[in-house]
């Protein structure tokens, strides 16, 4: 399924937060938002999962407009993991995953068991089953909504900064799973390397606009990153993947 965002704005306060951006997510690419901190990455999301609606534009999914689409149909096909997510009752971990499947009319209950056991395997959450939620510690919530989002069996999955509060070896293989489950992402990064070693295709944005397209060995230039990230990047690859990492120092301030 493909996501299309066509010149989506959204204004707030006299202030363009997002402005104008056209991106495309074609059918299973693993697509990355990369800026600054305020540059409108999660602003941008939120549209897209249909928690804002935007002033001018439109979010397509195979283009039909999201907003206008029942949501129902948009929760069978997209999944959304926000940056920030609560929960008021102290569901269990089972209870919380299970909740990906509410969408779907043509569930049953030994089916629904069996989506939410392999999504939970998968996350490395299965250990957790009867937690509570609340209990949890930020790195296991983060691993049991990703299950959850893995159980709705979308096409299109939206990640806001999706290796929040995870350890580094649970950034990867949450990253390498999604990356390996065939779906359309577009996940929202604050990590240039992670974005690098596992984005297909990566938009910078800085001041609500898009300022830079293409493959990630492409766009983390250091000129650019210095211009919209203000740090001096040095490119290296690799020793296995080949893939684009960076080291930072700060730029030299004028005297």
């Amino acid at each position: 399924m493909r996501l299309d965002l066509d010149g989506v704005t959204v204004e707030a306060a006299g202030a363009r937060l997002v402005d104008d951006v056209r991106l495309t997510v074609p059918d299973g690419a693993f697509v990355g938002l990369v800026g600054p901190n305020g540059s409108g990455k999660s602003t941008l999301l939120r549209c897209v999962y249909r928690a804002l609606r935007p002033d001018a534009g439109a979010v397509l999914l195979d283009g039909d407009d999201v907003h206008a689409m029942p949501p129902r149909a948009v929760a069978r096909v997209l999944a959304a993991l926000p940056q920030e997510s609560s929960a008021e009752f102290d569901f269990t971990v089972t209870e919380v995953v299970a909740m990906g499947r509410l969408p779907h009319r043509d569930r049953t209950a030994r089916s629904d068991r069996e989506i939410c056991a392999r999504a939970m395997t998968a996350t490395g959450v299965a250990h957790l089953a009867d937690r509570g939620f609340l209990s949890l510690s930020g790195g296991e919530k983060q691993r049991v909504l990703i299950a959850r989002a893995l159980a709705q069996q979308p096409k299109v999955l939206v990640l806001d900064e999706p290796t929040n509060h995870l350890d580094i070896a649970h950034q990867l293989e949450v990253l390498s799973l999604v990356r390996a489950s065939g779906l359309g992402v577009l996940a929202a990064l604050h990590d240039l390397n992670l974005a690098a070693a596992h984005c297909d295709l990566l938009h910078v944005i800085a001041g609500g606009r898009i300022v830079a397209t293409g493959a990630p060995h492409d766009v983390l230039r250091p000129e650019l990153l210095a211009e919209v990230f203000g740090v001096h990047a040095h490119p290296l690859r690799h020793p296995v993947t080949g893939a684009v990492q960076l080291l930072f120092d700060l730029l030299p301030t004028a005297l």
